[in-house]
């Protein structure tokens, strides 16, 4: 079944409205409820951002161009990375207290002090932070949550590039 053009700018935007919400809800639990994030978590943020700005991009550009299956595709990793991460964070809310790592420095610290590459190596190996839970909704974690809003968008994404689009002719 084709949509229209329009019709499929708007099913574009979707996927930039719920990063957005999702971003937006981050930083009220952050400044509202003081809830502060760990460094896996900051780094969903940072892949939710990514996938929001395609989106939005996308929804400005002509459907039937060859940049759709691009943005696609760098969505399609971009989204692949945040099930890493969060798939990450969810395993180490797993594990048993006595390997839970130690806590680590905070992201900021490590970025004035670290080269990048140590700093990333750093943060995906995770710290004893990272596998607090300090939220739930429905027995669920955030970091849980994020990994169900991944997976999702993965699948959102794969629709959506081969989503067939009919434009109207002008008579």
């Amino acid at each position: 079944m084709a949509v229209q053009k329009n019709t499929f700018r708007l099913i574009t935007l979707l996927p930039f409205l719920l990063c957005s919400g999702l971003i937006a809800y981050a930083l009220y639990v952050e400044y509202v409820d003081f809830l502060m994030p760990c460094n896996l978590c900051i780094l969903q943020r940072v892949v939710y951002i990514l996938i929001g700005l395609l989106f939005f991009v996308a929804a400005f550009k002509p459907t039937l161009h060859w940049g759709r299956k691009l943005i696609g595709a760098l969505a399609l990793i971009v989204s692949v990375i945040g099930i890493a991460i969060s798939g990450r964070h969810v395993w180490m809310q797993g594990l048993p207290p006595e390997q839970v790592p130690d806590c680590g420095p905070s992201l900021q610290m490590m970025m004035d002090s670290t080269p990048l590459w140590d700093v990333l190596e750093a943060v995906l190996t995770g710290s004893g932070n990272c596998a607090d839970v300090q939220w739930e909704l429905f027995g669920l974690s955030m970091p849980t949550w994020s990994l169900v809003m991944f997976i999702g968008l993965f699948l959102f994404i794969l629709i959506w590039m081969f989503m067939p689009v009919h434009i109207l002719k002008k008579p």
